[in-house]
C-alpha cells in the first residue's frame, strides 16, 4: 500500500462552526415603543410614504433608485418590492401618527453560511435623527441575531454616503475595507464601504441599544442625555 505523505508545514484552517442553519426572514411585524416594521405593502404604505418624500429627493441621492416624479410609479415600484423575498421588505411606521415613514430591508440572505444584510434603507425627513430611526435599525438586527440564528450582519453603502458610514459606526458595525469599482449606479462608479457586526459582538451592541432607547436616558423634550456611541464604549465596542 502506497504511503501517504504528510505536508512539510501544517495548513492553517478555520475553527469548527456548526452546519445548522439559519431561518430565513418572513413577512412578520417587529414592535418597538417608537415605530412597528411590518411587511412592505403597497396599497397600505404607498400614499404615505410618497407624501413623506416628496421635495426631498436628496433621500434618493444613494439608492438604487428614485426619485419618483409621481406616486402612480412609486406605486409601481414598491408593488416590485413588496413581492420580493431577497431583498425582503419593511415598512417602518411611527407608533404614534401612524403614518409610514420609511423602508428597509433584510438581502443577501445566506442562511447556510448565516449572514444577512439590512439594506436599501429610505428614511422619510420625518424619521431622520430620530430615536425611532435607531430603534428600527435595532429591531431588525435584534431579529436578524436573536430570532433567526445569524452569525455575521452587513451593511454596505457607497463609499461617498458619508452619514450612511457614520450611522454604521454609531450603529456598532465595524468597517471592513473599501470594494473599489464595486457597481455602477445611475451611470456612476460605486465603491462600496463593507461594515459588519458578528454574534459573537451582538450583546454589548444589544446592551448598548436598550439603555440607549431606554426613557431615562432622554429628558422632557426628548433630547437624549448620553450618546448610543457612550454606550457601545462603556460596554466594549
Amino acid at each position: 500500500m502506497k504511503e501517504r505523505h504528510k505536508p512539510a508545514v501544517e495548513l492553517a484552517i478555520g475553527d469548527k462552526v456548526p452546519t445548522i442553519a439559519a431561518k430565513r426572514p418572513a413577512r412578520t411585524t417587529l414592535v418597538g415603543r417608537h415605530v412597528r416594521l411590518v411587511p412592505l405593502d403597497a396599497a397600505l404604505h404607498t400614499a404615505d410614504l410618497f407624501e413623506g418624500v416628496r421635495g426631498h429627493d436628496e433621500v434618493w441621492t444613494y439608492l438604487f433608485d428614485g426619485p419618483f416624479a409621481d406616486l402612480t410609479s412609486f406605486r409601481e415600484r414598491l408593488e416590485s418590492m413588496a413581492k420580493s423575498d431577497d431583498p425582503l421588505f419593511f415598512a417602518i411606521i411611527g407608533c404614534g401618527a401612524g403614518r409610514v415613514v420609511g423602508y428597509a430591508s433584510y438581502m443577501r440572505i445566506e442562511t447556510s453560511h448565516r449572514v444577512i444584510e439590512v439594506g436599501s434603507i429610505l428614511f422619510a425627513p420625518a424619521l431622520q435623527r430620530t430615536p425611532g430611526a435607531t430603534e428600527s435599525m435595532y429591531l431588525m438586527a435584534k431579529h436578524a441575531f436573536d430570532d433567526l440564528g445569524y452569525r455575521r450582519y452587513e451593511w454596505k453603502c457607497n463609499s461617498l454616503n458619508a452619514p450612511s458610514r457614520r450611522a454604521a459606526l454609531r450603529l456598532g458595525f465595524k468597517f471592513e475595507g473599501i470594494f473599489r469599482k464595486h457597481m455602477i449606479i445611475k451611470g456612476r462608479n460605486r465603491d462600496t464601504a463593507w461594515y459588519s457586526m458578528t454574534d459573537e459582538e451582538w450583546p454589548s451592541r444589544k446592551r448598548a441599544f436598550e439603555k440607549w432607547l431606554d426613557p431615562s436616558n432622554f429628558d422632557a423634550n426628548g433630547r437624549q442625555l448620553r450618546s448610543l456611541s457612550e454606550f457601545q464604549k462603556d460596554l466594549g465596542k
